[in-house]
């Protein structure tokens, strides 16, 4: 069949165009309000959709393995923080309530954690038992991971990868393919100059929020700078940061480090209105007068 190539640059023209600029969140003290293009063609209800799905089917295969929630306390303990970071959340998106929060433990050895789109959360034994977490060191993970949903990252990079398959691949096609060597070329550049780089850049806004939302519910924000320096002991060597999808610890401790400074007096208030509240009331007993 004969391709009509003014149909397909048209196609092309459109579907790049639609592109749109958006914020998914609000700013927060950290100023986390960097416009991001998404695609029309990746939707956040399909990514959520997709990613609950995914979700499911790991939660299935962990339970059949029996390294689903094996920990119990260990289980509760994450929950409980989870607690307590979920309601900061709504300083950062407005429809938030529409969101189905689950956490959950893997057993198993991989120093991970991780939350999917629409706040599904797994936690792995691996990273808590190797790099001997405190719940403020849980905490600042476990918001950085939250903070990578709520910006909608994974979205972002769909979004990105899409317009990125369809320019390269239409250029073939109008080209009859004698530039496919300049192609590649180009989407080895692409790589390195646009897509990692834009990639360090979601790990670091994930830091920023993730620090505000700890503090915000109360958990030493120092802590975040805490568990990259055990990272860094715990992985050993990294590739240079130019090559990576994730920024290196020295940059990372760097940026987490002057942004402590704007969210400590959110940390400083948790604590204050934590104090204010009344403790609660312990049952008493009559105790019972020892015979003779």
């Amino acid at each position: 069949m004969k391709i009509n190539k003014v149909l397909l640059a048209v196609l092309c023209g459109l579907a790049l165009s639609g592109c749109q600029s958006v914020k998914t969140t609000k700013g927060g003290a950290v100023g986390a309000e960097r416009s991001q293009n998404m695609s029309m063609l990746v939707s956040s209800a399909e990514v959520e959709a997709q990613a609950n799905q995914t979700y499911q089917q790991i939660l299935a295969d962990a339970q059949a393995r029996g390294i689903l929630n094996r920990d119990a306390k260990q289980t509760a303990r994450i929950r409980a923080i989870a607690n307590r970071l979920i309601p900061q959340t709504k300083v950062f998106r407005d429809d938030i309530q529409n969101w189905k929060w689950e956490v959950n433990l893997m057993t198993s050895k991989e120093l991970n954690a991780w939350c999917a789109a629409g706040g599904k959360i797994m936690f792995y034994t691996g990273i808590i038992d190797t790099l001997k977490l405190t719940d403020d060191e849980i905490a600042a993970i476990m918001g950085h991971e939250m903070a990578h949903a709520l910006r909608e990252h994974s979205r972002e990079r769909a979004s990105d990868a899409a317009t990125q398959n369809l320019l390269f691949q239409t250029t073939s096609i109008l080209t009859g393919g004698k530039y496919d060597n300049a192609i590649g070329l180009a989407q080895e550049g692409t790589k390195y100059f646009w897509t990692l780089p834009n990639s360090r850049e979601h790990e670091a806004e994930a830091d920023r929020i993730g620090v505000e939302l700890a503090a915000r519910a109360g958990y030493k924000p120092e802590a975040a700078v805490n568990v990259w320096r055990k990272m860094q002991q715990a992985t050993g060597s990294q590739p240079p940061e130019f090559t990576s999808t994730h920024p290196s610890a020295e940059s990372r401790i760097a940026d987490l480090t002057a942004q402590i400074a704007k969210v400590q007096p959110l940390y400083e208030a948790a604590i204050a209105q934590n104090k204010s509240k009344p403790a609660p009331q312990k049952a008493t007993t009559k105790s019972k007068k020892k015979a003779k």
